[in-house]
């Protein structure tokens, strides 16, 4: 079977699942509830596949927006596994990215949406202190502006109609906060984040021909967790879907929207499964986690969905941890006792298949140090991390520390597939196949005159960052804000804070096959492990105290998420006069359930 048609025996292992191949063989507009371990990224990667090749004709292609980085990067992955070539007809990118990339860029101008033409996207540091500006000339006062960005923020992505009463009838000082906020932004020649979807909505509502345009290159539109997205991706797909006709293929669960405090709102995926004309199907098996974990998840989240375990699987185990003392001591507890328990009862077992998951990163701190202490190595996925692990470009130098540390010899990762995600990476430069060329060339290069894992990690990223990666980022107005990521870790090197760092340290990063996870449960969210041990379960942690009833919503669905990443075993541990009512409650209907 040659690359192009991987995809159809791949879609062979789906006919076992009446969802799932229902969901493959759909034609219209279609809508997939697909629960935790459902199979729903191979059943979204193969319909992809299925989609560009019969129903699609070329040079047209298809989008599929996501999430995060880290999810379009499974979704690119999936898609080279089924010989999807990376051309053109694809699109796979976050909403800001299609936003920014597929509409603002290349339309801003004859949109109309005032914007110079060689508008830059703001860093960090630009977006603070033009909100800054803004408050002190909107709400000046006792308050900090970084106590308003975040409500200002959440109000922008809220409230993403301007032109209707409630814009400034909900909340004056907050809309005056926003249009001053931005204006500052414009005289810098710069937008954020939460522009890019706001001006490319404001672009398809004002310019039918712009909506005819994007249907003509793309009419098909799929979107992965579609819960997780929020008020103005909702609106591009009812114009685009609904109205100028593309056709939409949407993934999502409403029991896993856990991103409400920044403007997620899993009533949109439930209204939209709703509609007349939406095909929707629901993914009923859960292929990752043992019998009894399924169980213990339906009572966490509160709620009969009727999951059930696949055929053969193992039955699961819950472990309830009620410990005295402070958090210190649970986390002395954790490292000292719990996990050599772990791994007496599992042979073999890596530690990078065992996840510590918590509600804030204050919490991971804790465990650090008792892993530390025990010489334990961990990584984390935290707001306390060494960098944020959802940056792309980090995440492909780790790659390329792997390379440079015995994967050369080895061919994982292989230099192709380094080449091919910088050339994603950098896009905007890297667009034809002399500029491929060229770029696995300077790769190359650099990577076999740095293959030594003792090497100075400063010296080592300095070295890339000023061969490749800043003359990159200087023509690619996308990732400025990636870079100064880099550049800050580059700074805590040279300052011996976390220490002096070799190579060889951040490949094991990379791998991540022997060091503890660490993460809070929102980062936790799409991944999956062995062994879980949720961290802190307790009252006034999950849920805070006196939480809103929306807050007690999502914060059961966060205690959800957390339990039904472990495919083996999930360990509670808490105060032993404390318990969330969370652990109390699944405790008493586990025990009553035999």
């Amino acid at each position: 079977m040659s690359d192009r048609f991987l995809y159809r025996g791949a879609a062979e292992d789906l006919r076992a699942n009446d969802a799932q191949w229902r969901a493959y063989e759909s034609t219209g507009h279609c809508v997939l509830l697909a629960g935790p371990g459902s199979g729903k990224t191979k059943t979204l990667a193969t319909k992809l596949a299925r989609m560009l090749d019969e129903d699609v004709e070329a040079p047209r292609g298809l989008a599929c927006i996501t999430y995060n980085n880290e999810c379009a990067r499974e979704i690119e992955q999936r898609l080279d596994a089924l010989g999807v070539s990376r051309s053109g007809r694809v699109f796979v990118g976050t909403v800001h990215s299609f936003s920014l990339t597929q509409i603002v860029l290349p339309y801003a101008r004859s949109a109309g949406l005032g914007l110079p033409d060689d508008f830059e996207v703001a860093t960090e540091q630009q977006q603070r202190q033009a909100f800054e500006r803004a408050y002190n000339r909107v709400a000046p006062g006792p308050q900090t502006p970084a106590s308003w960005r975040f409500r200002a923020n959440r109000y922008r992505r809220t409230y993403v109609n301007r032109g209707r009463p409630e814009w400034r009838e909900t909340d004056a000082t907050l809309a005056a906060l926003v249009e001053t906020y931005e204006a500052e932004l414009r005289a810098l020649g710069t937008v954020d984040f939460d522009d890019m979807p706001l001006l490319a909505l404001r672009a398809l509502a004002e310019n039918g021909w712009l909506r005819t345009a994007l249907v003509a290159k793309y009419p098909i539109l799929a979107v992965d967790e579609y819960q997780d997205l929020g008020t103005a991706l909702h609106s591009m797909v009812l114009g685009l879907c609904f109205r100028a006709g593309m056709r939409l293929f949407a993934v999502g669960d409403v029991d896993q929207s856990i991103y409400g405090f920044i403007g997620a709102a899993p009533d949109l995926l439930r209204r939209l499964s709703e509609r007349d004309d939406v095909e929707t199907i629901r993914l009923g098996i859960n292929y990752r986690c043992g019998s009894r974990i399924v169980t213990a998840s339906e009572y966490a989240l509160g709620e009969a969905r009727g999951y059930r375990a696949s055929d053969g699987a193992p039955e699961g185990t819950i472990y309830f941890h009620p410990k005295a003392g402070t958090s210190a001591d649970r986390a002395r507890f954790l490292v000292g006792e719990l996990l050599p328990a772990i791994q007496g009862r599992h042979a073999g077992l890596r530690l990078g298949e065992v996840a510590v998951l918590y509600a804030t990163a204050s919490m991971g701190d804790e465990v650090a140090d008792a892993a530390a202490a025990a010489g334990i190595a961990t990584v984390r996925t935290d707001g306390n991390a060494l960098y944020p692990r959802g940056s792309r470009l980090m995440r492909w130098l780790e790659q390329c520390a792997v390379w440079c540390c015995g994967g050369w010899r080895t061919g994982r990762p292989r230099m192709a597939n380094l080449v091919e995600e910088g050339c994603r990476l950098f896009r905007d430069v890297v667009a034809d196949e002399d500029g491929r060329v060229v770029f696995r060339r300077l790769l190359v290069e650099n990577l076999w005159a740095h293959r030594d894992a003792a090497a100075s990690l400063h010296d080592w990223l300095a070295d890339m960052d000023a061969e490749i990666v800043r003359p990159m980022v200087e023509r690619v107005r996308t990732l400025a804000e990636e870079r100064e990521t880099l550049v800050a870790f580059i700074a805590r090197l040279h300052d011996g804070d976390p220490g002096a760092m070799a190579l060889g340290d951040f490949s094991g990063i990379g791998i991540g096959a022997d060091r503890l996870n660490l993460s809070t449960l929102h980062s936790a969210k799409g991944r999956e492990f062995d062994v879980v041990v949720l961290f802190e379960m307790d009252e006034g942690k999950l849920p805070r105290n006196n939480p809103l009833q929306d807050e007690l919503r999502e914060a059961r669905r966060l205690f959800y998420v957390g339990i039904t990443r472990a495919r083996k075993e999930v360990h509670l541990i808490y105060g032993m006069q404390s318990p969330s009512r969370f652990v109390a409650d699944l405790e008493q209907r586990l025990a009553g359930s035999g």
